[in-house]
């Protein structure tokens, strides 16, 4: 694929200003499976008359199924389509990048405090109730464990304004150095054998993935045959494949996520091909009307969503395990038939309980937020306590301490993120957008 580098002026108009209905609908789509998959990765047992809790997931098989279910480069392809869209619009109306960094983490960090706080207070009671201290533990860890995405994206999104100009002005090569950056983190850890080292790859793996929605907002993607696009899929995903197969890299697409490696990335730019060959029919879709207002209902709570879905299936898991102590219900082994026929009433108990939950909570985040700060030094100390945040909560585990930490640091965001003179950053009730990008 040979792509020139974009010619002046520095803004390409190569689409309309208008909202693409089919990055709406894979992104809802991945939300729904992302939840569905956790949802499926928890296993009660209670044997020996103790409750376990382990991911059901962590089987053989699985491996080769993780490359259809790893949703989570599409979550970043969105977020760079959108990303750089919103960029150019509010650039084209005089805000500069501070105020549009500052908006971005005030719709991310304002679900995000309402979260922390609930998850401090629940696992205070249960510290207080008697809880055995490693079941406590397992339940900070386990509904800890999606939100890494909350840093990484907003990381990813403030970086938007410097990696939007990257692109506007060398496009190939943005992508070209992101990539050097991802295979030169790869080649580190596996000749040093320090994992640690992989975990870089959490800003490079992502952002070279983000800078890929670019092209597609552009139009770049589109403008390729439909035969380039099959190819270049085809051979990301072999490439990939062989990767795994024969290099150093893990076979489990979920492996390759903690730390991302190069094979996410493959596996992104695939995913940005298929999902390319498929926009016309997900456009006509989409225009369907009980499709629109699911789309455009949980696009409305996306972030909402995903912040408290791991919340609530732990919930759910522990009232499992508490009901089969007290002899009300039985619960399968793992992996029997007994078990899988189980799983569609699990996944819609579970499907329906994070609804309900989300709708709930988004009504705490509706609120007009505060007009976004100017100050560079602003936005750059909110961006760094939203980062800071997500890094405390892996290094010292989620406890209910750590809990209520993040939840004041994420107020911090929200209050450093607007304008100085704003008196409050709770408004009347409004309709902000909390999606994923």
């Amino acid at each position: 694929m040979s792509v020139s580098a974009e010619p002046r002026p520095r803004v390409p108009a190569r689409r309309p200003a208008v909202r693409d209905r089919s990055i709406d609908a894979i992104r809802s789509a991945s939300l729904v499976l992302v939840v569905l998959l956790h949802a499926t990765m928890v296993g009660v047992t209670v044997p020996d008359g103790a409750p376990a809790f382990e991911n059901a997931l962590e089987t053989a098989w699985f491996a080769p199924a993780s490359w259809f279910v790893q949703m989570m480069p599409l979550f970043f392809l969105a977020g760079g389509f959108t990303g750089i869209g919103s960029w150019r619009r509010a650039r084209s109306r005089g805000q500069s990048p501070s105020e549009f960094v500052g908006a971005r983490l005030q719709r991310l960090f304002a679900p995000a405090a309402v979260m922390f706080a609930v998850v401090a207070a629940g696992l205070l009671l249960l510290s207080v109730a008697g809880t055995p201290a490693d079941i406590v533990a397992t339940a900070g860890f386990r509904i800890s464990q999606p939100l890494w995405f909350l840093g990484v994206f907003a990381l990813a999104q403030c970086l938007v304004p410097v990696l939007a100009g990257w692109h506007e002005r060398a496009p190939i090569s943005a992508v070209g150095v992101l990539l050097a950056s991802v295979l030169l983190i790869d080649s580190a850890r596996f000749a040093t054998g320090i994992d640690a080292i992989g975990y870089l790859g959490l800003a490079a793996v992502w952002l070279l993935v983000q800078q890929l929605g670019f092209w597609d907002a552009d139009g770049r993607i589109d403008a390729l045959s439909r035969r380039a696009r099959t190819q270049a899929a085809v051979g990301l995903v072999a490439v990939a494949v062989l990767l795994a197969v024969f290099g150093p890299y893990p076979a489990n697409m979920y492996a390759n996520q903690d730390p991302p490696t190069l094979l996410i990335a493959l596996l992104g730019g695939a995913q940005l091909m298929l999902f390319s060959l498929a926009r016309p029919w997900i456009r006509r879709v989409v225009e369907r009307r009980t499709v629109a207002v699911i789309v455009d209902w949980i696009g409305a709570r996306a972030m909402t969503i995903y912040l408290w879905h791991m919340t609530v299936l732990i919930a759910l898991a522990g009232i499992s395990a508490a009901a089969a102590l007290s002899g009300a219900m039985t619960l399968p082994d793992l992996h029997s038939p007994a078990w899988w026929l189980t799983r569609p009433a699990w996944l819609a108990v579970a499907a329906a309980s994070v609804a309900v939950v989300a709708a709930i909570a988004h009504r705490f985040d509706r609120r007009t937020p505060a007009s976004p700060t100017s100050a560079p030094v602003r936005a750059a100390c909110a961006a760094a306590c939203g980062v800071g945040a997500v890094v405390v909560m892996f290094v010292a585990g989620l406890s209910w301490f750590v809990a209520a930490a993040c939840a004041l640091l994420a107020l911090a965001v929200v209050r450093i993120a607007s304008r100085r003179e704003d008196p409050s950053v709770v408004g009347a009730p409004a309709r902000p957008r909390h999606s994923l990008g």
